[in-house]
């Protein structure tokens, strides 16, 4: 294989991830969130499904924009009530053995040295299969509820980012010595003083002294995601991200934004090859492409546009209960999703959409791609998209819990394996080797220079 296919599931510790109101489908196990069995019978899923990860997305607020209130997603159940990713973990990894887990977390809400001891002990009790989702957040009501009265302009939460990653770098890879632990019981000796040392940083937002207080991890810095497709959000994965989650509704779409990453990498003194690009995807896939047709009229039937408008509403910024059916939605600049809502107003190609227009396209699988038919149909849009837009492999959005991803394992994969797309068996070592080939970030990674 030149280029094996990487996948994810794209979930979230909440009952309406997207694709609002499938959460209703009788057959939808997403109701039970909030149980520990649904999220160990997923992750043995994935893994008999020889899934590269399980990304679970987060947000914290609400999606409160919409009419000027959080009724609509209340009431939709869109991303609200939502429970803590992290906490899933270490159930999923007991019942695995080679599944990652890509754990979202905000740096404009989290202290970066209570956050680093979180994930090296995540990183420590997964054996190395733990990546982390760099987010800045986008919603005002979250900025609220950590007593704030708005979130930070948009450009300077990037600028945050920057400098909380120099704090958390400095604790993961430059306060304990590969050599430093030493265990040795006869000597009562559990690690050399000599071999650890503080670590200070004085930054415009962070400023701090102090060891790590955990131990080296296997991968020391987790697997680095994220997902910022602005201008600055680009220019922030060039120098940090690792993995890569994108969305784009067409392939030749999908590859500029690839060209503009893996340039952004090469400017940060990186290479192509130091990023791995996931693309955003719905798949549904019956045994036959009527019986796929006939499953996405069925789950469409369950589609909330309200939670929809809801959800895009508060990612935009914008009160879409404002505007009329067929009013065209123009572009203002404010701190939400900027690129989100330029991809709906006159700076897209397609021209501005109307509310009519984000009604009918919000559906299953929301505004992103969907591939729909039988296993061969699904394989070859697939291999389509990774011949045509450079990526490395997928995201897969969650549609009815877990029957969309058990399809998917079933009927998919063993054609992709046939084709010589996708792996028969896992690698050995932590997440980033299974990705990277080396347990440990290159030299080249600002993340090694930053002690």
């Amino acid at each position: 294989m030149a280029r094996p296919m990487l996948l994810n599931a794209f979930e979230m510790n909440t009952v309406s991830q997207s694709s609002h109101g499938l959460w209703a489908h009788p057959r939808s196990r997403a109701a039970d969130y909030n149980r520990l069995s649904y999220w160990t019978d997923l992750a043995r899923l994935l893994e008999r499904g020889l899934f590269d990860g399980l990304f679970l997305a987060d947000v914290l607020g609400v999606y409160d924009v919409y009419g000027g209130s959080a009724e609509a997603a209340l009431r939709s159940g869109a991303q609200i009530p939502i429970n803590d990713p992290m906490l899933l973990v270490p159930a999923m990894a007991q019942v695995t053995q080679h599944l990652g887990f890509g754990i979202t977390a905000n740096v404009s809400y989290e202290a970066p040295f209570l956050l680093a001891r979180r994930f090296s002990t995540l990183d420590h009790l997964t054996e190395g299969r733990v990546a982390w989702n760099v987010v800045t957040g986008f919603l005002d009501s979250a900025a609220r509820a950590m007593g704030r009265p708005t979130q930070r302009e948009h450009d300077t939460r990037y600028d945050m980012a920057d400098d909380f990653l120099q704090v958390v770098y400095k604790l993961w890879e430059h306060s304990w010595a590969d050599d430093a632990v030493l265990r040795d019981k006869g000597a009562r000796v559990f690690s050399r003083p000599d071999r650890v040392r503080e670590v200070a940083h004085d930054g415009p937002y962070f400023q701090m002294r102090g060891l790590h207080l955990s131990e080296p991890s296997p991968q020391r810095t987790p697997v680095l995601f994220q997902a910022g497709s602005s201008t600055r959000g680009l220019r922030f994965a060039g120098e940090h991200a690792e993995c890569v989650f994108i969305n784009g509704r067409s392939p030749a779409g999908a590859a500029e934004k690839v060209a503009r990453l893996r340039a952004a990498a090469r400017q940060a003194g990186r290479r192509d090859e130091d990023l791995r690009v996931f693309a955003g995807m719905s798949v549904i896939v019956g045994r036959s492409q009527a019986e796929a047709e006939d499953k996405l009229a069925d789950y469409r039937s369950y589609i909330d546009p309200e939670g929809e408008l809801a959800h895009f509403a508060a990612s935009t910024g914008i009160d879409y209960a404002r505007h009329g059916l067929d009013e065209p939605i123009g572009f203002v600049q404010n701190n939400a999703n900027n690129s989100a809502l330029e991809s709906i107003t006159t700076r897209s190609r397609e021209g501005a959409w109307t509310k009519r227009d984000l009604i009918a396209r919000m559906s299953v699988g929301g505004r992103g791609p969907l591939i729909l038919g039988d296993p061969q149909q699904v394989a070859d849009g697939l291999a389509q998209w990774m011949a045509e837009a450079d990526i490395d492999g997928f995201n897969l959005t969650r549609l009815v819990a877990h029957e969309s991803l058990e399809d998917f394992v079933t009927l998919v994969v063993p054609v992709l394996q046939e084709r010589g797309l996708y792996k028969r068996g896992y690698g050995e070592g932590p997440l980033r080797r299974k990705l990277f080939g080396e347990a440990r970030l290159p030299d080249r990674h600002p993340a090694r220079r930053a002690g």
